[in-house]
């Protein structure tokens, strides 16, 4: 069978892009004593039963995680009308995610790093979201990929942990797709707005051929960003142009709608 055909890079159309904010958003007491006056007798006689000792209660079990219901969650996604023209709800995978990203390398974290990519699921495949949205950006033939998800902070912190290494792990390396073809693969830290507990984004660059022998550049970014025992996930690439300003602006967006629906209320499951 030929190897899919993967179409390259065109010019990107200039469009404003709009900019969107973020809001951010002890008692005393007292006692007394008395005293057995001067006058008064003392008993003749010792008590014969001692005062009871008051009964230690084990401290509460803290409860776990609670997580947001699915319209809370659903609540907290970027849509179409935030990111604006040429947004719109996504038709599908592009030609480029299993032509490019359907890659492996031997360095196991890079490995998994393309895995993780391509799969589009940064918390891993066993930790199913709470609420997803998928968007195409029409002009760019761009995607981004949009999740909230509820876990324990720790576990999140983990995935964090392990994203910030990245930069230095996997700096350069070269990846395999499946038809055989060799990428170059860069990956730099992805400047982030101070929103949420912690965060962490990467943007990944694979550059090769087509099997004609033009060039290909794809590039990926790649966010988490926790709140609380909640988090949020963003993939958006593309082989033409990636904004980081986009990427940015939902990341914003996305962490202030978390951070709100949090403080509405949750319910415990």
């Amino acid at each position: 069978m030929a190897p899919p055909r993967v179409r390259t890079a065109s010019v990107p159309r200039v469009r404003t892009a709009s900019v969107l904010a973020l809001s951010v958003l002890l008692t005393t007491t007292a006692c007394s004593a008395l005293s057995t006056p001067p006058t008064a007798q003392k008993p003749d006689y010792a008590p014969t039963t001692a005062a009871p000792t008051p009964t230690k209660r084990a401290p509460a079990t803290p409860p776990g995680p609670a997580a947001l219901t699915a319209a809370q969650a659903q609540a907290a996604l970027v849509t179409e009308a935030d990111l604006g023209e040429p947004w719109m709800p996504t038709q599908g995978a592009a030609t480029w995610h299993d032509g490019l990203l359907k890659a492996t390398t031997r360095q196991p974290d890079c490995r998994r790093l393309l895995d993780t990519l391509y799969a589009e699921e940064p918390f891993g495949a066993d930790a199913p979201a709470r609420a997803v949205i998928g968007l195409d950006d029409v002009w760019n033939e761009s995607q981004l990929r949009h999740q909230v998800i509820t876990r324990p902070p720790a576990e999140l912190d983990r995935t964090l942990a392990w994203l910030r290494t990245l930069p230095q792990k996997c700096a350069r390396f070269t990846a395999t797709t499946g038809p055989g073809y060799v990428q170059g693969v860069q990956v730099v830290d992805a400047g982030l707005p101070e929103v949420g507990d912690a965060r962490q984004g990467l943007r990944v660059v694979l550059t090769g051929e087509t099997p004609e022998g033009e060039p290909t550049v794809l590039t990926m970014d790649m966010v988490v960003v926790r709140v609380g025992d909640d988090a949020l996930g963003l993939t958006h690439g593309g082989l033409g142009e990636v904004s980081a300003d986009v990427t940015q602006a939902a990341v914003q967006l996305g962490a202030q709608r978390l951070t709100e629906v949090r403080r509405t209320g949750r319910v415990q499951v």
